[in-house]
């Protein structure tokens, strides 16, 4: 069975900065046909759950105090990329929007809900690495990709 990277919020996991989920039976059903794997940046970063919200601007990344807390997403993403090269990883399905974890399309560091096209520093390091990269807003592309 191949093996899938998922953001662990994707998978029911209480790990966001407010300390929910966004579970998506989608990404779940992928179960069936995937060993999937979950993992969260942030948390890997040092990052505790709940934390202030982050977006990322001028090549950092910020909580909404101000607070840089670029070096934990770095920190985050390597684990993350560390954990898909040891197993084996090839693919990753990324929660959207994030700015640890979005593909394509992040918030802009301003707060007030607007996006920019760009990636979350993890999926930015994973595309740089090779791995594929998806969110959960291109579970159609995944599917008929790896149909």
């Amino acid at each position: 069975m191949k093996k899938l990277l998922v953001s662990a919020c994707l998978l029911g996991c209480r790990c966001r900065y407010d300390g929910k989920s966004c579970a998506n039976e989608n990404v779940i059903a992928l179960k069936d046909r995937y060993e999937l794997i979950p993992v969260c940046p942030e948390q890997l970063g040092g990052l505790p759950t709940p934390r202030n919200p982050s977006e990322r601007k001028d090549g950092g990344v910020f909580m909404n105090d101000g607070t840089d807390v670029t070096k934990a997403y770095r920190k985050g993403a390597a684990e993350s990329l560390y954990l898909a090269r040891t197993l084996g990883v090839q693919k990753a399905l990324l929660k959207a929007k994030s700015p640890s974890c979005g593909k394509g399309l992040i918030y802009d560091g301003s707060f007030t809900g607007k996006k920019i096209e760009g990636n979350g520093v993890t999926a930015e390091l994973l595309l740089e690495n090779g791995i594929e990269v998806f969110t959960e807003d291109e579970l159609a592309v995944f599917a008929e990709e790896n149909a």
